[in-house]
């Protein structure tokens, strides 16, 4: 008997699953978000957009490509990053009037020239700083608005890092932030080693009552419900384990429900969804720019293919949209049952 899962809220914001996707730097596009959201995401959180670039964006395609909401995705949410706490709240201001429901603050970014900028991860070793911006972003929207915070566990393993982790953790909920999610690799790890589950089993007891999300680790729809049971954390976010396989999101919540796990979409149900991804990419980006777009996730949706190096193969080859339909006409026309979406030969999970 699978427990009860428990009830998110972010904010004044209830989500019915405490599954959700997390914010993919260059993944998570309105496009993205959509076709998660029909798979079974209940909340969906955008790119991450640096301040500057939202604050100097006025019109044209770049609001209607990056900017961009419907009525049909509600709720989301837009992740923020940048070093200047005026230029912060002045820039989520603009996402909340572009509809998006939450805005995230990103401490957790481990991208070399990011850190060189003083943006994202570097900030959890600037604990002032990083206050700084939470309470003018928290200031600046309207109070229906949730304010939320990514972290990841700090930049590294001394003791300065963990003082300042919890100095940031703490200081932000008194300043009113309404969850924060937690990813349990440090800024020096990237993405390489792993996730450290013990640690936000430590801060969700340090927490009590506030909403921590986790993140780290999470590529199979057992991973959500184990991190969730073995750590306390009141949902999860789920990264790069969403990107090709949206699916995750209704084979969680089949688990969750206390039904066997779903077998992995057999090759028509990954053409349809594949299918859709490229009309809503090709409809918001145009014809050309979104087939560069589109191999990144042609490759990952290429892992649960049965011939998945072949049609790996055959995405990144596509040169104009008319290559990318044939290699749904080619590979795609024999409804033969998935593999699991695990790596394929010399890859790995990122």
């Amino acid at each position: 008997m699978i427990p009860p899962l428990p009830q998110l809220r972010i904010g004044q914001i209830g989500i019915d699953f405490p599954v959700v996707q997390a914010a993919l730097s260059g993944y998570s596009d309105w496009p993205m978000r959509m076709v998660a959201r029909r798979l079974g995401a209940p909340y969906t959180v955008c790119e991450v957009m640096l301040d500057q670039f939202i604050l100097s964006v006025s019109k044209g395609n770049k609001v209607k490509r990056y900017l961009k909401t419907s009525d049909d995705e509600h709720p989301c949410g837009a992740q923020m990053m940048g070093s200047r706490p005026e230029e912060f709240s002045a820039a989520a201001l603009k996402l909340v009037a572009a509809g998006f429901d939450v805005i995230d603050v990103n401490f957790g970014c481990p991208v070399k020239k990011v850190l060189g900028r003083y943006r994202g991860g570097y900030l959890l070793s600037a604990p002032e700083q990083a206050l700084e911006i939470v309470a003018r972003t928290r200031d600046a929207v309207p109070a229906e608005i949730p304010v939320t915070v990514k972290m990841r566990r700090g930049m590294d393993d001394s003791a300065e890092s963990r003082d300042n982790f919890f100095a940031i953790f703490d200081g932000a909920f008194a300043l009113g932030a309404a969850a924060i999610t937690v990813h349990g690799r440090t800024v020096r790890q990237r993405y390489e080693g792993r996730s450290s589950w013990e640690f936000l089993r430590d801060v969700k007891r340090h927490a009590g009552a506030r909403t921590v999300l986790g993140s780290g680790d999470l590529f199979r729809a057992q991973d959500c419900l184990d991190l969730i049971a073995q750590t306390g954390v009141d949902g999860v976010m789920v990264a790069r384990g969403a990107i090709g396989n949206p699916w995750i999101f209704a084979q969680v919540r089949a688990l969750a429900a206390g039904q066997p796990l779903p077998p992995p979409p057999s090759v028509h149900q990954q053409r349809e969804i594949i299918a859709e991804h490229f009309r809503l990419a090709e409809g918001l980006y145009g014809p050309q720019r979104c087939r560069g777009l589109m191999c990144k996730f042609g490759i990952k949706y290429a892992r649960l293919h049965p011939h998945a190096q072949q049609v790996r193969d055959a995405f990144v080859a596509a040169r104009n949209p008319g290559d990318w339909w044939n290699v749904l006409a080619t590979w795609y026309a024999e409804d033969l049952p998935g593999r699991d979406g695990g790596p394929l030969a010399g890859e790995s999970w990122a």
